[in-house]
Order: C-alpha cells, then sequence, then structure tokens
C-alpha cells in the first residue's frame, strides 16, 4: 500500500469516527498506522474554517480567541451532522436563503454534504433569516449554528 492509498483510508475513517462521536481511533495499514484522540465538542460561536493539522501533532489551543459576533435573538439553527455547507443545490442555482428572506418551518434553508450524501436541512420555525453564519464550502460540524431565524 502506498502512502496515499493510506492517508485516504485514514481521511475516510477519521471522518466517520468523528461523525459518530467517537473519541478515539486507531489504523494499521501494513507498515503504516496512526492514533488519534478527539476532544469533546466545543458549541461556541462559529470559527473559521482552517486548514487541517498533521494527524501526528495535536493543536495547542489557542491563548486569546477573537471576540465573538455580537449573539442574534432568535431561533439557531443547528447542524446535525460534520459535513460541508453548501448554500444552494448546485453551484449555478440561487441560494435557497439569503439575509432577511421569509421562510416557513420545513423550507429547505441548506445543504450538509457528509460522506457523499446531501442533507437538507429544513427551517425549524416560521420567521426571517436574520444571520447565516457560514460560506458556502465550509466545513461544519455537528452542533455548530448554522443560520438564525427570527
Amino acid at each position: 500500500m502506498d502512502i496515499r492509498e493510506a492517508q485516504s483510508a485514514a481521511s475516510e475513517l477519521l471522518s466517520q469516527a468523528k461523525a459518530q462521536g467517537a473519541t478515539a481511533v486507531e489504523l494499521h495499514l501494513g507498515e503504516f498506522s496512526f492514533k488519534a484522540e478527539f476532544a469533546p465538542p466545543v458549541f461556541a460561536a462559529p470559527a473559521v474554517a482552517a486548514a487541517p493539522a498533521p494527524l501526528a501533532a495535536p493543536q495547542p489551543a489557542p491563548a486569546a480567541e477573537e471576540p465573538a459576533a455580537p449573539a442574534i435573538e432568535g431561533t439557531p439553527v443547528p447542524s446535525p451532522i460534520v459535513g460541508t455547507y453548501y448554500s444552494s443545490p448546485s453551484p449555478e442555482d440561487e441560494p435557497f436563503v439569503t439575509v432577511g428572506q421569509e421562510v416557513k418551518k420545513g423550507d429547505v434553508l441548506c445543504i450538509v454534504e457528509a460522506m457523499k450524501m446531501l442533507n437538507e436541512i429544513q427551517s425549524p420555525c416560521d420567521g426571517k433569516v436574520a444571520r447565516i453564519y457560514l460560506q458556502n464550502g465550509e466545513l461544519v460540524e455537528f452542533g455548530q449554528t448554522v443560520m438564525v431565524i427570527q
């Protein structure tokens, strides 16, 4: 097995393990092996996605975070899964919703792609889209607020 195959297998295993709430994972593929432990999820204001760190080196906590955006009153819409946020059904289509748009309970707000499955996120209530926290193509964590409906 070459390094690319091992990296692909490791990446797939990590994605599945995090999506299922695992706290640790260990993989042995021929001469390649690694072990990863996950910190419990922290439900805070969404952060800008950064490039993934190497598997062997855990990331230290930042010394000081940037100030969070002011909280917006309304109903938060959390992501039910880990995946990639998409605001429209395809790149050439208009977004499902925009800030200020009125929505009804059950309207599709966005898509979160996980393992090649497209999961529609629906509005939990009637109201107006007050804020969208993510940009198209950004990674989203389980429980991370995607948008707020007022």
